[in-house]
């Protein structure tokens, strides 16, 4: 019986992470549609050579970081417990890769591409599991602090402040150190259209994103025994409100309503566990109507050139999500219980801060020793022919 229940959640955990994994097609294909015609070849180089330089980052450091564990026993020893330890390696390694994913949607058309993979090898190596170590491992006290002082500790059960709104914070601060591309925003004020390339492709990374993300979420159980279907139904109702209030504050925008679920799903994540379906359902809308607010407001009014809106996608929504476990995930509301707003308020904030602090050290190093950006000339040319010497089609 033992060595059953060992191999059905090494294969429970294996399924999540090829979910996840299948995920990362996704992000490639929405940065493909969301960029122009010149720069779709760059977005899918970028996501699959990211992911390949997360996985050495994490193997040999971040997973240490995060766990104090490391892969340098035997084969043997490794396979213990049908390799459960590996495999659970492999589904959060499919976490930790998201970041680079994320923040590839923000800096793109203009960003230099071994600098680039410079800076996912450093994020996932230190930061973004500096962070996660302390929230999923309890590192430096810090959540016995929180259920110390609130009577619970900060609840982030699939990742919405520990991955997407770390990832979006980061993004946002390498964003910022690029600047904007060139041409979008004139001395005059005018702003220059830089519209989606293809739709289709757009729409088709959404759908990815959206049913990969049930083994995001689910999945998190990291156990068969502790699979819950609340988690999945409020993953349904959370996607089924970002759709909607997409589509209502977006005024029926294929890119925006595309987006709404990914908004609704970033949003539930940390709270899936907890929350009522009402709760859930409210949480996405919020997040949906968000992530179309705040999109706008940053492109014309801000002048901040994130590319797929991966800030108020990732970053607000993800903050949002955080917030919201603590409100919806009280029993009052028809949650569960055990969770405690300020605890979640500043397990939040904690997040933030480390992510955008340490996305401009990344990103401010790199910028001062070896340069982040395209000439204006390469990135005229397309990042497609001066980095890859190739277009997407002849």
């Amino acid at each position: 019986m033992e060595t059953l229940q060992s191999g059905s959640n090494t294969l429970f955990i294996l399924l999540g992470a090829i979910m996840v994994l299948a995920m990362h097609s996704g992000f490639a294909f929405l940065e493909v549609g969301t960029v122009r015609k010149k720069n779709q070849v760059n977005a899918l180089v970028k996501i699959i050579a990211d992911f390949a330089v997360s996985t050495i980052a994490y193997f040999f450091i971040g997973y240490y970081v995060a766990y104090g564990l490391g892969f340098f026993e035997s084969a043997q020893i490794l396979a213990e417990k049908n390799g459960y330890e590996l495999v659970k390696f492999f589904f959060l390694l499919t976490f930790a890769a998201a970041i680079p994913a994320i923040i590839s949607g923000g800096i793109a058309e203009r960003a230099r591409f071994y600098p680039q993979l410079i800076a996912s090898l450093l994020i996932v190596a230190v930061l973004y599991p500096f962070f996660e170590g302390i929230v999923w491992n309890g590192n430096y006290g810090v959540q016995d602090w929180l259920e110390a002082t609130y009577g619970a500790p900060f609840q982030d059960f699939a990742g919405s402040v520990v991955v997407h709104a770390v990832g979006g914070w980061i993004a946002l601060a390498a964003v910022l150190l690029l600047g904007p591309r060139h041409g979008r925003y004139g001395k005059d004020g005018q702003m220059s259209a830089h519209p989606p390339s293809s739709i289709p492709f757009l729409a088709l990374g959404a759908w990815i994103l959206t049913v990969g993300w049930f083994g995001f979420n689910v999945m998190s159980a990291q156990t068969i025994d502790a699979i819950s279907g609340l988690v999945a139904v409020n993953s349904l109702m959370a996607m089924v409100g970002g759709i909607l209030g997409a589509l209502v504050v977006g005024k029926n925008d294929p890119g925006f309503i595309h987006n709404g679920p990914l908004a609704g799903l970033v949003a539930v994540c940390a709270g899936s566990s907890l929350m009522h379906p009402l709760g859930a359902l409210v949480t996405g809308l919020i997040a949906g109507g968000l992530f179309v607010w705040m999109f706008t407001l940053t492109q014309n009014r801000w002048k901040i050139d994130d590319v797929l809106g991966v800030w108020p996608l990732h970053g607000l929504c993800g903050a949002w999500g955080g917030i919201a476990a603590g409100i919806f995930g009280q029993q009052a509301l028809g949650g569960l219980g055990g969770v405690a707003f300020m605890s979640q308020l500043i397990g939040t904030l904690m997040g933030i801060g480390i992510a955008f602090i340490g996305g401009l050290i990344v990103y401010g190093l790199i910028r001062q020793l070896v340069g982040i950006r395209l000439s204006q000339e390469e990135e005229y040319q397309g990042a497609d022919l001066s980095i890859h010497k190739i277009s997407s089609e002849p």
